[in-house]
C-alpha cells in the first residue's frame, strides 16, 4: 500500500526518477474527485430538474459526461491531473515518461468500469497489488502510470524559491533538462544564463527573466509548490 520509485532512461540516455502513487494516495485522490463531482451534480439537480423533462433530460447527459469525461479532460488538459490528483501532487503518465495522448486516457478511463467490479475498485485494487508499478488494468492497456509530479531524488543545488507551473506540458527529458539547467543556475552569469534560458523558446516566451522562470518551472517539478 506504499508508494514505490521507479526509474527510466530516456532515448538521449537521461535517467528519470518516477516516484509511483500507491493505491492509499490514488484512493485519496479518487475519493476528492468523487466529491467534487457529487457537489456540481447536486447544484445541476437543484438547477435543472425543477425545469420539468427537458431538465431532466439535460441533467442525465451531463451527468453521463461528468461521470465518463471528467477525468480525461483533467488528464489531457492539465498536466496529466485532475483536481483530486493535483491536490495530493499527482500526474497520469505514459509508461515511458512522456505526457499521457487522448487516445491512452480515453482507454484507461473507459475500463474503469472493469476495474470498479464487483464494487469499489475491487478488481482495479487487486490488479494494483500485483503489479509492481501499482497499475491497474485500465493503465496496463493505456500503457500509463499515475505518479508523483516531483522527481524523488533529492536536488541539492536547486535554489529554495516558489515554484511556478509552465505554461505547457513537458517531456520527461525536457523536465530533466530544465532541473539540470537549476542546479547549475548559481555557476553561470546572469547573461550566460538568460541567453541559455531564451533557447526554450515559447516555455519562456514573455518572460521578463526567462532563466528566472526556468528555475520556477524546476522548482515546480521538484515538488515547491
Amino acid at each position: 500500500m506504499i508508494d514505490t520509485l521507479k526509474y527510466l532512461e530516456t532515448p538521449e540516455g537521461v535517467e528519470l526518477g518516477l516516484q509511483v502513487a500507491g493505491p492509499v494516495a490514488r484512493g485519496l485522490a479518487w475519493a476528492l474527485d468523487v466529491l467534487i463531482r457529487l457537489g456540481f451534480y447536486i447544484v445541476l439537480a437543484l438547477v435543472l430538474l425543477p425545469m420539468g423533462r427537458f431538465g431532466t433530460g439535460l441533467f442525465l447527459v451531463l451527468l453521463f459526461l461528468g461521470e465518463w469525461f471528467y477525468p480525461v479532460v483533467g488528464e489531457v488538459l492539465f498536466h496529466g491531473a485532475t483536481p483530486g490528483k493535483r491536490s495530493l501532487g499527482l500526474r497520469v503518465i505514459a509508461d515511458n515518461g512522456t505526457p499521457v495522448t487522448l487516445a491512452a486516457s480515453l482507454i484507461r478511463n473507459l475500463l474503469r468500469f472493469v476495474d470498479f467490479l464487483p464494487l469499489f475498485y475491487g478488481v482495479g485494487l487487486v490488479a494494483m497489488m500485483l503489479n509492481r508499478d501499482f497499475r491497474r488494468l485500465g493503465d496496463v492497456a493505456a500503457g500509463t502510470l499515475v505518479v508523483y509530479g516531483r522527481d524523488p531524488r533529492p536536488r541539492e543545488g536547486m535554489p529554495r524559491i516558489e515554484g511556478a507551473a509552465p505554461p505547457f506540458e513537458l517531456r520527461a527529458e525536457e523536465r530533466q533538462a530544465v532541473l539540470d539547467f537549476a542546479e547549475r543556475r548559481q555557476l553561470l552569469s546572469d547573461e550566460r544564463a538568460r541567453e541559455l534560458a531564451a533557447l526554450t523558446g515559447p516555455l519562456v516566451a514573455g518572460s521578463g527573466d526567462p532563466a528566472e522562470s526556468l528555475v520556477r518551472f524546476a522548482a515546480w517539478y521538484a515538488g515547491e509548490r
